[in-house]
């Protein structure tokens, strides 16, 4: 199986690099071209369906794809080192014999440019370097390199970005795009193709989502008789049957209401669309208000995957009603699916275990803490939220920020009132690592 590859980045860049993908048959490229990176998740959007992986020409637009946060899928860049940069400081020297002290680089670090010039045995600072992480503004790039251009510091820009190229040319600045080497496409094709080898392998892995049906919950007092139970029944085995049949799985029925299906990791994903919603085909149709909880298990073995199934079973039953949980063969929990305050959290940290010795806090407590902290993407929350992703009570949360706080890894910061007569909320900053 092919696989779907997007990807995104300004023309001249995504040349190149469809000149390299094109000569894989183990891809098929769906090529998309920005010109402004206020676009770029505009233009992500509608393929967010339709590709198994993301290709991006360059560090900006995957730095704002991946803070944007709704891409599940595997995602790389071209970073533009090594032969990139080489090739742009020789045609720079051939052309204009500018050193390199006269220049204005933007998104390396200087000493990245300072260790390849080291390479060819040039040791000279590199003064002019504006380097940032994750996505910037064209118009803040070209505002950089223009300004020192402006007071004779520098003779040329030099810049990765595209967009930044084309405001510094309407500048008059003189500027240099570093374009990507067809060397660091290659690596990153190849990168690509042996993450895709791995899905395909995790995809056949095999899964087990466990279910608990309660039939009696349709059922009027009006037409309450053994008899009807018994139709009632009879009615959810067919639709799971079904339901199984659709996820090229086997139903195993496991006493009064208790139902086991049998499948693979790939087929639970694709219906869940990677594990974050509750599957609204026909074969479950009206059984939302049937189903009482199901748990997902995924594992190397069917014993192992089997154990995960009644873990996130017994999650979802403490969630509540309708509750759909997931456990990976990782160890973490996902869940619960289809909801606000969907987080993916791990038992097993190292660091958080030496956090749980030092508390009354459990490592799952702390884990999904943390987890909540990065969905959130901000290290700051009231117990109300923290409650409402918890699904406990706020004195409970409550009890759990002051436990943080009393052990110096929570800070009070300030107060929130959203009702004007209600109590102040609290508002902590935590300190997890």
């Amino acid at each position: 199986m092919r696989i779907r590859l997007g990807i995104l980045g300004a023309d001249d860049s995504l040349a190149i690099i469809q000149n390299v993908t094109n000569e894989y048959k183990e891809l098929h490229c769906i090529p998309v071209i920005y010109w402004d990176e206020e676009e770029i998740i505009d233009f992500i959007r509608p393929y967010m369906h339709q590709v198994d992986m993301w290709l991006f020409s360059g560090q900006v637009p995957y730095s704002i794809v991946k803070e944007w946060g709704e891409i599940d899928c595997p995602m790389f860049y071209v970073p533009h080192t090594g032969a990139s940069l080489y090739r742009t400081l020789l045609r720079i020297y051939y052309e204009r014999q500018i050193p390199v002290q006269q220049l204005s680089f933007d998104t390396y670090h200087p000493s990245e440019i300072e260790r390849l010039l080291e390479e060819v045995g040039i040791g000279e600072r590199v003064p002019y370097v504006k380097h940032y992480q994750g996505g910037i503004s064209a118009a803040a790039l070209a505002q950089y390199h223009y300004g020192l251009w402006k007071q004779g510091l520098t003779k040329a820009a030099v810049t990765c970005l595209r967009t930044a190229q084309l405001e510094l040319e309407k500048l008059g600045v003189p500027v240099y795009r570093v374009l990507p080497a067809r060397s660091a496409v290659e690596s990153v094709v190849q990168m690509i193709i042996r993450t895709g080898e791995m899905l395909r392998f995790q995809d056949a892995q095999i899964a087990v989502q466990m279910m608990e049906v309660d039939s009696l919950f349709a059922i009027s007092n009006e037409t309450f008789s053994t008899d009807e139970i018994y139709k009632m029944e009879m009615k959810v085995t067919e639709k799971l049957l079904k339901y199984a049949k659709k996820i090229q799985g086997s139903l195993k029925i496991a006493g009064p209401g208790r139902y086991v299906i049998f499948t693979t990791r790939g087929a639970l994903k694709d219906i869940t669309d990677h594990y974050k919603i509750i599957p609204t085909i026909k074969e479950l149709e009206d059984m939302d208000r049937e189903i009482a909880a199901c748990g997902i298990g995924v594992g190397r073995t069917a014993y192992e995957a089997e154990i995960h199934a009644g873990k996130a079973f017994l999650h979802a039953k403490k969630y509540g009603r309708g509750t759909w949980m997931v456990v990976f063969d990782d160890d973490t929990i996902a869940g619960p699916l289809g909801r606000a305050e969907q987080i993916r959290y791990s038992f097993d940290c190292a660091e958080l275990q030496a956090i749980s010795q030092k508390t009354n806090l459990s490592v799952a407590t702390l884990s999904k803490i943390s987890a909540i902290l990065r969905k959130l993407g901000k290290n700051e929350m009231n117990a109300y939220e923290l409650a409402a992703y918890m699904q406990i009570l706020p004195r409970s949360a409550r009890r759990i920020l002051h436990e943080l706080e009393m052990k110096g890894l929570a800070e009070v910061v300030g107060e929130t009132n959203p009702y004007p007569r209600g109590r102040p909320r609290k508002v902590y900053r935590i300190f997890l690592g």
